[in-house]
């Protein structure tokens, strides 16, 4: 039988954490701002980082050797040193970003049981965050590559939604180990040819010496294509070149033949001419396609008009359009789909892209986790090629929430300030922003470029329109929308 007294030995070399006689080292913060006094043997019984640092560091005359860690914060660095001497980190009442800047920095003091267990902490308990701030999270793991259950988790959300990567303004920073680990996918969601396009984009990128001009590679060098594949050496094996059409292949990967090997290039063109006839070749299998899991699917049947309203809620927006008191129950205009989220995809910008031009449209949005239905009414032109914002001027615009589930009753609030009832954004933010009435109601995506996977959707009483829609004033995120023209029946 063993008698284990961890919490007294915890607590004194706490205590001895705290003594201030008796240290040998230094350890200097923050550029020098803020240090800290140490023990020489239990930073390198503690630590294979801190063994290596004192070993290549001569005390001063008073026996004393000083680190510098300029990077680190002070407030993270002490929580490592409780850690180093007592075996506790509290967590209690800091934020996620801490959380994860923690995580990074014990990393790199080379503390695996406190970085994995704080890795696994996130993942369990901050999801959320990890999604909204997707773009920081993805790069930054991938850079250590210390990471592997996050590389996962990030990669489970890539293969669904590539866009957030591949269509990223930072593409060509993606680090190739990101790069090659979703190119390995089989469940990439994907077509083949586009994934061949993002990789010779994030080749070339890699090379600024290559000529800007790619329409003509009949100016390229012998070299310049040498270049390019030594750069993509990594990604070429794994595009599955045997999973393409004639015409993907004359188009698309003819141009860059010059950085396959010759043998790979000849088994392909003989492969389109002859698909049973074996090659020497690695066939990779063709990547899986998901069956679609739509985010939302009302009890409706699959003939009906939309995936979040009723017939009942459409005439009930039709009398608000035409100031009625009393409900229509012939509804006098037709709801005719212009888009919709699951179907044409939750970027800002598939918003602008399909509902530029179209006037009186009804936008229509599932709020994820509730029952809510929030939406709005722009009897406007939607415009999507102004260098700058605009704000367009209307009476007739209105936001709503509609009666559903545990929604007792609708709510419609109609413009206050006629001038700012209608937003319609600049080309610069339209990645961003998607549809927004006054600053009361609008949809956005400030980090992933989904609707459905950042809470950055807004809706507030702001004045702009006359009364609250909705009575929790969180950010959200939505599981469906629907854009509508209202078009009156013949």
């Amino acid at each position: 039988m063993a008698l284990k007294f961890f919490d007294k030995l915890s607590q004194n070399f706490i205590e001895l954490l705290n003594d201030k006689d008796d240290y040998n080292v230094i350890i200097e913060v923050e550029d020098k701002e803020k240090s800290f006094t140490t023990h020489s043997n239990i930073l390198k019984y503690r630590s294979p980082y801190f063994r290596r640092e004192l070993e290549n560091i001569h005390p001063n005359e008073n026996n004393i050797k000083t680190i510098t860690e300029s990077s680190i914060s002070a407030q993270i660095f002490e929580i490592i040193l409780k850690y180093i001497y007592g075996g506790i980190v509290n967590l209690e009442n800091v934020e996620t970003r801490f959380i994860f800047d923690l995580m990074l920095a014990t990393n790199e003091f080379e503390f695996e049981e406190l970085s994995n267990e704080l890795e696994t902490h996130l993942i369990d308990t901050k999801a959320s965050w990890l999604k909204t701030h997707f773009p920081l999270v993805y790069r930054t793991t991938f850079s250590k590559n210390n990471f592997k259950k996050l590389e996962k988790f990030c990669n489970d959300i890539v293969v669904k939604y590539p866009n957030l990567v591949f269509d990223s303004d930072d593409f060509a920073s993606l680090p190739e180990s990101a790069l090659v680990s979703l190119l390995k996918r089989d469940d990439l969601q994907m077509k083949e040819v586009k994934i061949w396009d993002y990789v010779i984009k994030w080749g070339i990128s890699q090379n600024p010496a290559l000529p800007t001009n790619l329409d003509n590679l009949d100016e390229w060098t012998q070299e310049n294509f040498v270049s390019l594949k030594t750069t993509l050496q990594q990604c070429l094996p794994h595009v599955r070149y045997f999973h393409l059409s004639v015409d993907e292949v004359l188009d698309s990967i003819k141009p860059y033949k010059k950085i396959l090997d010759e043998q790979l290039w000849d088994e392909i063109n003989q492969h389109l001419l002859s698909p049973e006839r074996p090659v020497e070749s690695i066939i990779l299998p063709a990547r899986i396609v998901l069956a679609t899991e739509l985010p939302f699917r009302a009890e409706e049947s699959k003939d009906s008009f939309s995936t979040i309203i009723s017939e009942v809620h459409a005439a009930e927006i039709s009398t608000w359009i035409d100031r009625k008191i009393t409900k229509y129950t012939n509804n006098p205009y037709k709801f005719e789909l212009i888009l919709r989220g699951s179907r044409d995809g939750f970027a800002p910008q598939t918003f602008w892209d399909i509902c530029h031009g179209h006037a009186r449209v009804i936008v229509v949005a599932k709020v994820k986790g509730t029952d809510e239905i929030l939406g709005g009414y722009n009897p406007l032109t939607w415009v999507n090629n102004n260098i700058k914002e605009q704000w367009v001027k209307t009476k007739d615009s209105f936001i709503f929430s509609l009666k559903n589930g545990n929604i007792q009753n609708s709510i419609i609030s109609r413009v206050e300030i006629t001038q700012n009832a209608i937003l319609n954004r600049c080309k610069n933010d339209q990645n961003k922003y998607g549809p927004q009435f006054g600053f009361d109601f609008y949809m956005r995506s400030l980090n992933s470029n989904d609707f459905t996977l950042d809470n950055n959707c807004y809706c507030r009483h702001s004045g702009y329109y006359e009364k609250p829609i909705r009575t929790s004033s969180d950010n959200f995120s939505i599981i469906e929308y629907e854009v509508f023209k209202i078009v009156r029946n013949s």
